[in-house]
């Protein structure tokens, strides 16, 4: 969803980022103090005291941090994605609205999907295909080279380039023949 605010990824990533474990005290902290030092306008010194209380619980604070970015509008949900990103990269990365735009395609195609798929025709032919160049494989390996079988093989499966060269002209003398009659 290209045309996503960042509210609504905020909201979308509010479960994720405000699970136990993901967001340490430390690094709450020091998105706080980025968004109060380099946008005071987002965050004015009161509200980021009160947001790094050290007495009220870590995912209540955060929660209330998020509650707050959203009220305030885009730009400061923007502002803290940016914060989390020079603070926890890794965990940027990883939020659901970034899969979600990492995967979304005008396309209509999901990449993470598509590379697994080779074709359409499954593990059946898959495995016909393998078994026959296989079976050449060890034909030509076990024939004798001086072998007339092997010679016959190459020239069947148009291993010749003397046989490929003489099917080419036919198909020219032919085409040229009905080209000329049609005139």
């Amino acid at each position: 969803m290209p045309d996503q605010t960042y509210c609504d990824r905020l909201q979308q990533d509010t479960a994720f980022l405000t699970s136990n474990g993901r967001l340490s005290e430390q690094l709450v902290d020091k998105i706080i103090l980025q968004l109060n030092r380099v946008y005071p306008q987002i965050l004015t010194i009161k509200e980021a005291e009160k947001f790094r209380n050290p007495k009220a619980p870590l995912h209540s604070r955060l929660s209330n941090l998020i509650a707050h970015l959203k009220k305030k509008g885009d730009k400061p949900c923007q502002e803290f994605y940016r914060a989390l990103q020079i603070n926890a990269e890794h965990l940027y990365n990883n939020l659901p609205s970034r899969k979600v735009l990492k995967t979304s395609d005008p396309t209509g195609i999901n990449p993470e999907k598509e590379k697994y798929i080779l074709n359409d025709r499954g593990p059946t032919f898959f495995f016909a295909c393998f078994s026959i160049a296989a079976g050449l494989a060890f034909f030509m390996y076990c024939c004798n080279p001086e072998s007339r079988i092997l010679e016959k093989a190459k020239k069947v499966l148009g291993f010749s380039p003397i046989i490929i060269g003489r099917h080419v002209s036919n198909i020219c003398m032919l085409y040229m023949e009905d080209s000329s009659g049609r005139q």
